[in-house]
């Protein structure tokens, strides 16, 4: 497999200091040949949320992941469960695609937190689930139009919101050094680990075949289907649902090549906090957070005291530039909570979003393959909208089932090819100095 970033980048390094449980070990690798009448490739939401309607609706599928169903993005996110999924703001799409267009993908949004929701109450996932909503926290002054703005929007579709003043903003036990914030009343927080591995189990119970450590080498189009390679096996379907996002390669098969980008995003947790350590940053709050920054930061008391604070960058992946992403994330967490600057941080890991040149999300046919669909693109928010496209791919795929107009668009090629995460140089330091200023 050919892939744009240094090695290290897809070896389990990156997410051994991760604070979520790691995959489970027990999905058989594939050996021999095989047939169903799916392949889904990728064990993230997207692609177990497929398996799981799929075997729901007594398709036979065979999912395929490298490692192990959770072993990526999905398993080692920050866990915020809400709105989002475009790497644009509503009035972009709109100007884009129509105002149509715009409201059809909002709604869709909400009915994506919905849908986890009802997946972890309707399967008893047990995922650590809290916050009521989200809080986006305006770090410049001239952000808080914007977020009136978004309320306005959310209202138009039935989304509660709130906006706080700073005043208001500490008594809600948010304090920091923010100009405002709207309080969005949908959406919550969970155990992003928990979750993949519940979609996993429940997909299984379905009766889908689920298959670790079996990296996908090769897919070829043959008459009336596909045949994917492994290392070991050999599967062949009829149809074909690629959802491997972020950790996507560049030959398989050879029309992914330059339509992806991956981002690191880079996650520490703290040691649990004392209610006191809490009380002296201002911050006792569950309410999952993030500030109105382009390279945004984003962070969330966790039910056992524990603060997680993320943050988007680093424009390579192996060990070294891990370790300075390290320090540089602790170094934005202790300028946001100075209070805290003695506390532990035996936490850090990072791993892949995935943006797409039109920064869209997408599920659509894969060009020139009968029966073939793709599903990524999340733009570092897909633990709602994953989940919900992944069914939305395999519902398509089943019997036609409508796809939004902003995600049935074609999968756009980067310009620059292999080299296009040179493109990402010149944005990181433009978002950088925007949000300076």
């Amino acid at each position: 497999m050919r892939r744009i970033y240094e090695p290290h980048a897809y070896t389990d390094m990156p997410r051994a200091g991760c604070f979520w449980a790691p995959p489970p070990a027990d999905y058989p690798a594939l050996e021999g040949d095989a047939e169903a009448e799916f392949a889904v490739v990728g064990g993230g939401y997207a692609g177990l949320s497929a398996a799981l309607e799929l075997a729901g609706r007594g398709a036979s599928v065979m999912l395929l992941d490298a490692k192990a169903p959770g072993w990526g993005a999905s398993g080692r996110n920050g866990g915020f469960c809400c709105l989002g999924g475009a790497g644009m703001e509503h009035d972009d799409i709109a100007r884009k695609l129509g105002h149509a267009a715009a409201r059809e993908y909002l709604l869709t949004q909400r009915a994506a937190v919905e849908l986890v929701a009802e997946t972890l109450e309707t399967h008893a996932i047990d995922a650590d689930t809290h916050s009521d909503g989200e809080m986006v926290l305006a770090h410049r002054p001239r952000a808080v139009a914007g977020m009136r703005h978004e309320a306005r929007i959310l209202g138009s579709v039935g989304v509660e919101t709130r906006f706080l003043t700073p005043p208001e903003l500490a008594k809600q036990g948010m304090a920091g050094p923010f100009h405002g914030g709207l309080h969005v009343r949908l959406g919550f927080g969970l155990d992003p680990a928990k979750y993949a591995h519940g979609l996993a189990r429940a997909a299984q119970a379905a009766g889908a075949d689920i298959r670790g450590q079996s990296p996908v080498t090769h897919i070829a189009q043959e008459a009336g289907g596909f045949v994917l390679t492994t290392p070991r096996g050999r599967l062949t379907a009829r149809r074909l649902i690629l959802a491997t996002n972020g950790y996507s390669s560049e030959d398989v098969p050879d029309w992914m090549a330059g339509r992806y980008l991956p981002l690191q995003s880079n996650i520490i947790v703290t040691r649990p906090l004392s209610a006191d350590e809490r009380a002296a940053a201002g911050w006792t709050s569950d309410i999952m957070a993030y500030d109105s920054r382009i390279l945004l930061h984003y962070f969330r008391l966790l039910p056992d005291g524990r603060f997680l604070f993320g943050r988007r960058g680093a424009l390579t992946a192996d060990a070294r530039a891990q370790e300075k992403m390290r320090e540089k994330v602790i170094a934005h967490f202790h300028a946001m909570f100075p209070a805290w600057r003695g506390v532990e941080v035996p936490h850090f890991w990072s791993g892949f979003v995935n943006l797409a040149y039109d920064r869209l999300p997408h599920v659509a046919p894969i060009d020139g393959w009968d029966g073939a669909w793709a599903a990524m693109a999340w733009h570092g928010n897909g633990v709602a909208l994953a989940s919900w496209a992944g069914r939305q791919t395999a519902r398509a795929a089943l019997d036609g089932a409508h796809v939004p107009a902003a995600m049935a668009r074609p999968l756009p090629r980067f310009p620059l090819g292999g080299h296009r995460r040179a493109l990402l140089y010149a944005a990181l330091g433009w978002y950088a100095l925007r949000d300076r200023l």
